[in-house]
Formats: structure tokens, sequence, C-alpha cells
């Protein structure tokens, strides 16, 4: 464990030698040592700016043993290939009615294309199907997709056409 600092060596550090040596010496309390003294003195003055000198060595230290133990990253490319995601927006139960639908193609995670999203009401099943049967054959000679991703359900109330009557804006425009 280090040795305390002496609180009279640490007053004295701060004096200039020829005080510290009157006040210290043969003339005052006779604790002045020639041969430690200068030492010890200067040790006094510059400890703050060592001890952080060694603290920030140590840490740049420390800091270049983890990157030397951390494990090299590999970053492997993978082909990845278009793919179509189909959004249904409708609520949860099963039996509910589809308010929109919403189809974009992806590569990896870059998004290459949005069809633009169609309100659904009015329309019949089969219109629906034979609409996402044209949006395949649409998507197949650009990008070579053949089938939708499974489908991604979302609430009728996150409907991305502006003019939906679900948003809070159009239900405004209509009480004008």
């Amino acid at each position: 464990m280090p040795r305390r600092i002496n609180p009279k060596c640490l007053y004295c550090a701060h004096l200039p030698v020829a005080e510290a040596r009157q006040l210290h010496g043969a003339e005052g309390d006779d604790c002045w040592d020639e041969s430690l003294c200068h030492r010890r003195r200067t040790h006094y003055r510059k400890r703050r700016d060592n001890n952080a000198a060694r603290r920030s060595q140590y840490r740049q230290e420390v800091a270049q043993r983890q990157a030397e133990a951390a494990p090299d990253e590999v970053s492997v490319p993978i082909p990845l290939k278009p793919v179509a995601y189909l959004y249904l927006y409708r609520q949860k139960r099963q039996d509910a009615p589809l308010h929109a639908i919403a189809v974009s193609v992806w590569q990896g995670d870059q998004r290459l294309l949005e069809v633009t999203p169609i309100h659904c009401a009015g329309l019949r099943n089969q219109q629906i199907q034979k609409y996402l049967m044209d949006v395949l054959k649409t998507l197949q000679p650009r990008y070579g997709i053949t089938k939708f991703e499974p489908e991604i359900r979302l609430e009728p109330t996150e409907c991305p056409i502006k003019t939906c009557p679900l948003k809070p804006s159009a239900i405004a425009d209509v009480r004008e």
C-alpha cells in the first residue's frame, strides 16, 4: 500500500525553494533534508499529472490488448434474390373483410419497388386474385418473382393510401 502524503510536505512543495528552506530549515522547524526534499517537492508538484499520464497509458494498453484479443469478424456477402411482400390490411379475426392490398419488392434490406396500394372495398375475391396474378405477371419478367412471400397482415388503420376513409385527416375533411 502506498505511503500517505505528508500534508506538511505537500504545503511545502508549493512554496519557492528559498522560502521552503527558511521555513523548514535550521531557522524553522528543522525538517528540511537537502538529499530528500528537492525530489519529494518535485514529486508532490507533478503527482497529479504523472498519475493522469500513467492511467491514460494503462487504459491505452488495456484497449490495445482487448482489440488484439477480440475475434476477427468476416462478413460473407450472400447473393440475395428479390422477393415480393404482400401486405394485407385487415382486422385480426379470420372472417374480417380485406381493407387494402399493398406489394413491395425487396432485395436484402433495400426496397427496389413498391406497387401502388389499392382499396378492396367492392371487389370480389376473384377480382382480388386476378389483380394479384397481374401483379406477379408484371414482376416476373423484371425480377424473376413467381410468388409472394408469406403475407404480412397489418391493421386497417395503418393503411398507406392517403385518401383512406379510416385516416383521421380524411374524417376531418368529410366533416368540413
